[in-house]
């Protein structure tokens, strides 16, 4: 069985949680989880799992959380090839309409460069936003979140994805 890589960065501590979330309904599924924070893990043991989960919020007008700031150069030089990854992130459609899950896609895009291949494309019913770099073919390049303004949501989202995600992971 293969270990699954889940690693997130977190300044409020939403993305952390939910990344929590996802580890315990994947595990419940029988899948063995890693779970790093880049804020302390090299980023370049993600070369060592197959499968990778990484959750990474759009913070203020676009930006990429501090953690995956200070990592950010390092992805290039990460062989991804034959890998597969889905992505999920936190934002805030209301106070960033137009910035709205811009970093699931600067992520999904730069690990894709490295070779790997993505899965777990949301659709974007629900939200409300201008415009995103998060989306590709109209959607989500992954699991979209928003605990600022529909927390009430957010358990439900990650409860229809990660079926989506073992399904598409081939797992």
């Amino acid at each position: 069985m293969a270990t699954i890589g889940l690693f997130f960065g977190s300044s409020t501590g939403n993305t952390e949680n939910a990344a929590e979330q996802i580890q315990k309904l994947l595990q419940a599924a029988g899948h063995e989880v890693n779970l790093l924070n880049v804020y302390s893990e090299s980023v370049k043991s993600m070369e060592q799992y197959d499968y990778l989960v990484l959750g990474i919020p759009t913070w203020d007008i676009g930006e990429i959380q501090e953690d995956w700031k200070n990592v950010w150069d390092e992805l290039d030089t990460l062989e991804l090839a034959g890998k597969k990854v889905a992505v999920f992130g936190q934002g805030d459609q209301r106070g960033y309409p137009a910035t709205f899950q811009d970093c699931i896609g600067l992520l999904g895009r730069k690990v894709r460069e490295r070779g790997a291949s993505l899965v777990g494309f949301m659709s974007t019913d629900g939200f409300t936003f201008d415009e995103s770099l998060g989306l590709e073919d109209g959607k989500f390049m992954g699991l979209s979140l928003d605990d600022d303004n529909q927390r009430d949501l957010t358990e439900g989202r990650i409860a229809a994805w990660v079926p989506q995600v073992i399904s598409e992971f081939g797992i």
